[in-house]
Order: structure tokens, then sequence, then C-alpha cells
């Protein structure tokens, strides 16, 4: 193995070959001649072939059939521009009750789903509110995991995010369990993130949590107005697809389930 070929590996735990193939050093630039030099490391077990493109690196002495590879960089390197989202930008932030199989991304390429190594990765397009506006990228940043780079939502984005589409949250008990043990959120960027879906329940519901949790997130009256002014005109339930039954939040004009009015997986602890 070439010394640029085995610097490239060292420093990439997961990579797709157009990157690789992009980088001065490593081999010819012919497309064919890239994909037989990657099969050939597959086979001696210096990779881990992930999906067609997608290369996972072996520690040198490891057993590739025992290699776990990172599921968040794998994730974060199925497409250029994968932005690690949901429960799985929770899970990176280390803010999730509960551990998932499943590792959701934004991209604005067309991905089948994979499932590798017991977990599956699904990519998601961008919400159209925030493509229209070209705001896509609000509430993204870079974080470091293994000496590369991921982009995943941040802390505010994903608290909304997750409160817009619940079924990529584990159920509301996850939800609330997970994102009550935030300590801190810029709140005014939850406002921003929530009026950029513009989705009235979104807001209602944003805005629920926020009212429930006023002192911990230090969130001031300010804050609930700008919400209060996109409500729903009637109540909607907390999760439209699924009229679950629950009490009546007049001033969010919401339906809550009681499970979460209560709490009522405390009485378990």
């Amino acid at each position: 193995m070439s010394n640029d070929v085995q610097g490239y590996f060292t420093k990439h735990p997961v990579f797709r070959i157009s990157d690789f193939a992009s980088r001065p050093g490593v081999g010819s630039r012919n497309p064919r001649t890239q994909e037989s030099l990657l099969a050939h490391h597959v086979r001696v077990g210096h990779l881990i072939r992930i999906r067609r493109g997608l290369y996972a690196t072996v520690p040198p002495g490891t057993n590739p059939a025992a290699y776990r590879v990172d599921p968040y960089l794998v994730a974060g390197q199925m497409t250029e521009d994968a932005v690690l989202a949901y429960h799985t930008a929770l899970e990176l932030h280390g803010k999730a009750h509960s551990v998932n199989e499943q590792f959701v991304f934004l991209t604005q390429k067309a991905v089948r789903i994979l499932t590798f190594a017991g977990n599956t990765f699904r990519g998601l397009s961008f919400p159209k509110s925030l493509m229209e506006r070209k705001r896509g990228s609000f509430g993204v940043v870079t974080a470091e995991r293994m000496g590369l780079d991921v982009r995943v939502t941040t802390l505010e984005r994903t608290f909304v995010d997750l409160l817009d589409r619940p079924e990529l949250g584990g159920g509301w008990e996850e939800i609330w369990r997970s994102l009550e043990s935030v300590e801190y959120l810029d709140v005014d960027q939850v406002i921003e993130h929530t009026l950029l879906l513009g989705n009235a329940t979104t807001a209602a519901k944003v805005g629920f949590f926020l009212d429930q949790h006023r002192d911990a997130l230090m969130v001031d009256e300010k804050h609930l107005r700008r919400l209060r002014k996109h409500l729903p005109k009637q109540p909607h339930y907390l999760e439209r697809g699924k009229r679950e039954s629950g009490d009546l939040v007049a001033s969010w004009r919401l339906i809550v389930p009681r499970q979460i009015l209560e709490r009522s997986w405390q009485e378990a602890v």
C-alpha cells in the first residue's frame, strides 16, 4: 500500500469514493481503476464496503468481521450534503433518552434506505418551507467525530424538528424525556426556526413545551407572544395523524395526551 493511500485511510474512517478519487497521490483518476484499487483493499481486510461508493477503514490488526463502523459517520458520509437530524442529531448531542437503530439525515439527493450492521440509514428531504426561503442550512453546524467533520442540526433546530415530526423521535415519552434533559437553548433561535417552518400546529407544540419549562429554559413572555400569533384557529391534536385522546390546553389550542400532561412515565421510576 502506498504511503498516500495508507495516510488517506488512516485519516478517513468512513469515506466516499468520490472524495478518495479527488485526492492527489492516491492513484489513477480512472473510476474503474479506483474501484479496483478499493476492491483489493476490501479483499485484504483494509476496508469494509458499506454500499457502492461508500467505505470504512479497518484499523490495523482488527478483524473486519468484528469491527463496528461508527454509524454516525456512515450517516454523515452517505451524501456530500448529508446533515444528521431528528433523533440522530439528539443522540450526537448526547441528549437522547435512549438510543435508536435508525439513523436519519437530511439531503437533497435521492438515496435508498440502507441497512448495514443492524442499523437503518434513512435520507430525508430538507423541509420544503426552508428550501423555498433558501434557509435549508439554518441551524446546521459542523461537529468533529473520529477526526472527520459531520454536519448536524443544532440543539435548537433539533428541538423544533422533533416536535414538528414526532414520528422521527421515537414517541412522545422519548421526545419529552430527551428534551427535558436539555439544560440550555437559545430560545430566539428556537422561535426563528419554528416560524421558518410555517406550521401552526408546530408553533403550538413548541409554545406549549416552552410554556411548561419556562424557568428551566429561561423563557420570557415575549417569546411565547411571538408564537401565539401563529397558532391554529381551532384546537389541533398534538400529533395530527394520530387523534389520541387527551385534554384541551386552551392557551395553545392543543389536545395533549394525559401521559404528557401528567408525565406518567415518572410513576414507573
